[in-house]
């Protein structure tokens, strides 16, 4: 009597030759995937980028190219007659001097104080985190609000510095702090600078704190002044923080409006007009969007350019 012996079931471990190279199949679905999440993570700040960003930005252009007064509408392409007529207004040249004018000034007074600054509340010593905290809290203040109290601190006649300076017998008439081109100027100056010199501060700061101590150490080992470990330690291995608060101060500068528009009015008698005041004058006085859109877009061109070029230096900071 023969008895047959059952064939033990296939398992894993007894695949056929060909299924033995051939990688599992993927059992989740395609929503779950990484490349859907990516997706699905970065679709709602396209959305925004797209319809607050890139949409404006094509009828800006659309604009600068088209005759498109603000009560009327749209009324035709006239390219290049916006740019043209732009740069020939009277009151363009003026207008671009005086920003770069702004812009090289609040550059070099803001920044020189605020790495002082950064340097004085550097080490931890008693009383180096309230010092902090003041000088950055006028940055938690918004800039309209700021231009506001200025205002209200500069007024000849209502303000308090006029009469402090009267009392103190340094004046013998009411002071007018925004009466001239300079003053106007330079009390706008110390606005910015009373305003933004804490925030850079703490920039400048946190790069501070970056380098090690024990190249201080090092330095003073080998017989190193202050200044000699300033030139040759701080100021090269501060460089990516000072590419950056660059960046920041000359963009803002060169964009500068709530501060002129509600201390100056760009007076007194048009001198202290930006270009960004100038491209609010063609849209909501003279109600020109073709000229102020083609005003726009000359500035973006400029301040892509500027900050290609700051980027670069950011890029390469930390290069020897």
């Amino acid at each position: 009597m023969q008895v047959k012996v059952a064939e033990p079931a296939p398992t894993a471990h007894r695949l056929r030759p060909k299924e033995r190279g051939r990688p599992p199949r993927a059992s989740a679905p395609r929503w779950r995937s990484r490349k859907a999440r990516g997706l699905a993570y970065a679709a709602p700040t396209a959305v925004f980028v797209g319809v607050f960003f890139v949409l404006p930005l094509l009828l800006v252009g659309q604009m600068s190219l088209s005759d498109w007064p603000l009560l009327a509408g749209n009324r035709g392409v006239n390219a290049p007659e916006n740019f043209t007529d732009i740069t020939d207004a009277p009151l363009f040249w003026p207008a671009v001097r005086f920003t770069l004018l702004y812009t090289g000034v609040v550059t070099v007074v803001l920044l020189g104080l605020a790495l002082l600054l950064a340097l004085l509340v550097q080490e931890s010593r008693p009383g180096a985190g309230f010092f902090r905290t003041v000088y950055f809290l006028p940055s938690a203040l918004g800039l309209a609000s700021a231009s506001l109290l200025f205002w209200g601190l500069y007024s000849p006649t209502t303000g308090p510095l006029s009469g402090i300076l009267e009392g103190l017998g340094l004046v013998d008439d009411p002071v007018s702090f925004l009466g001239s081109p300079t003053a106007a100027l330079l009390s706008t100056v110390f606005l910015i600078v009373w305003k933004f010199a804490g925030f850079y501060m703490l920039i400048l700061l946190v790069g501070l704190q970056r380098i090690p101590h024990e190249v201080y150490e090092a330095a003073r080992t080998d017989g190193a002044s202050r200044g000699q470990i300033f030139r040759s330690i701080t100021l090269p291995l501060l460089r990516p923080s000072l590419s950056l608060t660059l960046l920041l101060c000359v963009t803002g500068s060169l964009l500068a409006f709530d501060q002129f528009f509600i201390l100056t009015k760009g007076g007194p008698d048009n001198s202290t007009v930006t270009v960004v005041q100038l491209i609010y004058r063609e849209a909501f006085q003279r109600l020109n969007l073709g000229t102020a859109a083609a005003l726009s877009i000359i500035v973006l061109a400029v301040l892509l350019m500027l900050n290609a070029l700051q980027f670069r230096g950011l890029r390469h900071a930390d290069e020897p």
